[in-house]
């Protein structure tokens, strides 16, 4: 029988998929009490219909198809697109290598698909960005009333008093559409709190570090045996897992962990989105303050950064609730035990 139960959360995804963007996706799939209504794509990782397929890939690897996945812009709104290979790798997800989909892209763009959830659900749908803004962006200008309509809206990006990742001031996704970051914050600005964006940016994201023991345990938590990513083994090492789920997560992450390695950070990788989405999922604790947000879009030596008026200095109404603080222990916790369980109902 169905499980018949109200979902908890009601999730539509706006992702860049990217390797971060898959886990986190894999683990929401795995979750009870979350629906994912749809999932629009967005260029940033890898171009977007490339993140469509990675993301239809994904859906069928867990056993969910049919999810409505839906092409966005595949442009920032006023610069031209930089995606980066060099970090996900040519397809977005690392080594990974899943099965062409059976499934098709939705003929309707992101931002139709956007208008309709929140039109016909107000105030039911949490909407969820891992990418950049700009589909968020194209939105709002065709409903001011979206971010009223949304129950509420988790952001992952940008970087307050910690150092970018993409340039000395510049998170990633933000880089890539500053315009739209701008304009999406512009647009939550005086609204109820509980409206306002949570945004998990850099100086709380790039504490979750997964290591091959985190891969490991998801391993041996499914029934599928030990998976060891040795960092002295060859670059381009394959999993010999015979779980389709561990193969995909462990080829996925070890070519993020080769990239950090590459920049001196450790053989580890930042799971920025796994912990945004556990926090729209209400899985995650946190802690948050409430300020004012602008991202500087004219100087091209700060371009892309955010800041935040933590004095009140501006005078200006809050625009977002950024996170603070989190726990990255009880991040990895719960991914090891939903992974696994994933890993064991699909593998």
């Amino acid at each position: 029988m169905p499980d018949q139960r109200p979902a908890r959360q009601r999730l539509l995804l706006d992702v860049d998929t990217g390797i971060d963007d898959a886990v986190a996706l894999m683990y929401l799939l795995a979750t009870p009490g979350v629906s994912v209504e749809a999932i629009t794509c967005t260029a940033g990782n890898v171009g977007a219909r490339q993140v469509a397929l990675n993301n239809l890939a994904l859906l069928e690897l867990c056993g969910h198809a049919g999810v409505e996945v839906a092409i966005g812009s595949e442009v920032p709104l006023e610069i031209p697109l930089v995606t980066t290979e060099e970090t996900h790798g040519d397809q977005g997800i690392g080594y990974a290598e899943l099965p062409p989909p059976r499934g098709h892209i939705s003929g309707r763009h992101a931002v139709d698909v956007w208008l309709e959830a929140v039109r016909c659900h107000p105030g039911q749908i949490t909407g969820v960005v891992t990418g950049p803004l700009t589909n968020l962006a194209l939105a709002i200008r065709a409903e001011p009333q979206l971010p009223m309509l949304l129950k509420g809206l988790v952001i992952m990006g940008g970087a307050f008093n910690y150092p970018g990742n993409t340039t000395p001031v510049a998170e990633w996704n933000t880089h890539v559409d500053p315009h739209a970051a701008k304009e999406v914050y512009a647009a939550y600005e005086g609204l109820p709190e509980e409206k306002l964006p949570i945004v998990c940016a850099l100086e709380t994201t790039e504490r979750i570090e997964c290591t091959p023991a985190h891969v490991d345990a998801v391993a041996r938590a499914a029934g599928a045996g030990p998976e060891m990513l040795e960092p002295d083994e060859p670059a381009g090492t394959r999993s010999r897992s015979g779980n389709a789920v561990v193969a995909c997560l462990s080829d996925a992450l070890r070519f993020y962990m080769e990239f950090h390695r590459l920049y001196d950070q450790g053989y580890v990788a930042h799971l920025h989105d796994l912990f945004a989405v556990m926090v729209a999922a209400g899985e995650a604790s946190f802690e948050e303050r409430l300020v004012t947000v602008d991202v500087e879009t004219a100087s091209s030596l700060t371009i892309g950064q955010t800041v935040a008026d933590l004095a009140g200095m501006w005078r200006r109404a809050p625009n977002a609730r950024i996170v603070t603080g989190n726990d990255p222990e009880a991040v990895f916790d719960l991914m090891v035990r939903r992974l696994a369980h994933l890993a064991r109902m699909h593998g």
